[in-house]
C-alpha cells in the first residue's frame, strides 16, 4: 500500500466527518466520485449525492453517475436542473459557467429543504472542484462561494492527478475517466445556447467516439460551424473518417452546415482563448445573493 496516498486519504477523509452531514454535487466523474467515496468512509451521519438532469448534460454521464453512486454506495438523487431556461444562460457570455452553477446549487437547496433537513440540522453541500481547476476561467466556482459550497479537493491542495491516484486507492471504475465538462461548453461565447444546438453536439460526438475517436470535442460557432478537436494521435484517424464513413454528410445530417477538423489537437478549455472578461450583474456580487431564485 503506497503510504503517502493512504495519508491523504486519511487527511480527506478526516476534513469530511467534520461536517457530519453532507450533500454532493455529483457528476459521476473523477473529481465528485472521490469526495462522495470519502463521505463514505468518513461514516458521516449522512451522504446523499445529487446529480444534474438538462439538456447540457450527456445521456451516457447521467449513467455514469448512476453506475458510480451505486457502486460507491451512496445514496443518489437525478435533479432536472432549469438553466436552459434563464436568459443569462442562453446569452453564453463568458460568465455562462455561473448561472448554471448557479441553477444546480439552487436546485440541491430545493431537495434540502423538502427532503434532507427535515430536522433543522445544518447540511453542507461538497464539490468535486479540485486545486487545478483554480487556475483556469471558471465562473461556476464563484457560484459555489456564493451558496457557501465546499470544496475540499481544492482545500487540500489535491490537483487532477492526485485525485486520479485517490480513485484508484478507493477502487473507483472510473478512475481514468477522461474529463467531460458540459455540452454548452462546446458553444463559442457569443452564440446562444439551445437545445437543438445542444442536442447535435451530443450526437456528433457520439457518432465519432462509436468510431474509435474515444476522446473529443465538439465546437460550435457561429452559421452553424463544427469544429471538431481530437487528440493529435488521432487526427489521421479522423480524417479518414470522411473517407470511409463520410463525416461531414453525417455531421450535416445532425445540423451543422460547415464542418473542420482543428490541426492543433485537442485542448481542453480551448474557447476561453476568446473570453473579452464581462462583469457579473450588480445584484450577483453581493454576498450570498443571485439572480435566481428556484421555484
Amino acid at each position: 500500500m503506497n503510504q503517502s496516498l493512504e495519508q491523504d486519504a486519511e487527511r480527506l477523509t478526516s476534513l469530511l466527518h467534520g461536517y457530519r452531514r453532507v450533500v454532493v454535487a455529483f457528476s459521476g466523474g473523477v473529481d465528485s466520485s472521490v469526495v462522495a467515496a470519502a463521505c463514505q468512509r468518513a461514516r458521516l451521519d449522512f451522504v446523499c449525492a445529487i446529480t444534474a438532469q438538462s439538456a447540457s448534460v450527456p445521456s451516457w454521464q447521467i449513467e455514469t453517475a448512476c453506475a458510480v453512486a451505486a457502486e460507491i454506495g451512496v445514496p443518489h438523487q437525478v435533479v432536472q436542473t432549469g438553466e436552459l431556461e434563464r436568459l443569462d444562460y442562453q446569452r453564453n457570455d463568458s460568465n455562462r459557467c455561473f448561472y448554471c452553477k448557479d441553477t444546480l446549487y439552487a436546485a440541491i437547496s430545493e431537495v434540502i429543504r423538502s427532503v434532507v433537513d427535515r430536522d433543522g440540522e445544518e447540511v453542507t453541500v461538497v464539490s468535486g472542484t479540485n486545486h487545478d481547476d483554480l487556475g483556469d476561467h471558471r465562473p461556476g466556482i464563484t457560484a459555489g462561494q456564493r451558496r457557501q459550497v465546499v470544496a475540499p479537493l481544492a482545500e487540500m491542495g489535491f490537483g487532477k492527478s492526485k485525485v486520479r491516484d485517490l480513485a484508484r486507492h478507493f477502487g473507483l471504475s472510473n478512475h481514468d475517466l477522461p474529463a467531460s465538462p458540459c455540452l454548452a461548453s462546446r458553444i463559442a461565447y457569443g452564440v446562444e445556447v439551445t437545445s437543438q444546438r445542444l442536442k447535435k453536439i451530443e450526437q456528433a460526438e457520439t457518432w465519432l467516439k462509436s468510431r474509435g475517436v474515444t476522446e473529443c470535442r465538439v465546437r460550435l460557432h457561429q452559421d452553424e460551424l463544427a469544429r471538431i478537436e481530437v487528440p493529435r494521435n488521432l487526427l489521421e484517424f479522423t480524417m479518414k473518417l470522411q473517407t470511409d464513413c463520410d463525416l461531414t454528410g453525417q455531421f450535416r445530417q445532425f445540423g451543422f452546415s460547415y464542418v473542420t477538423l482543428d490541426m492543433e489537437g485537442f485542448q481542453s478549455g480551448k474557447l476561453n482563448r476568446t473570453i473579452v472578461p464581462l462583469e457579473l450583474p450588480k445584484h450577483c456580487k453581493e454576498k450570498g445573493t443571485s439572480t435566481y431564485e428556484h421555484g
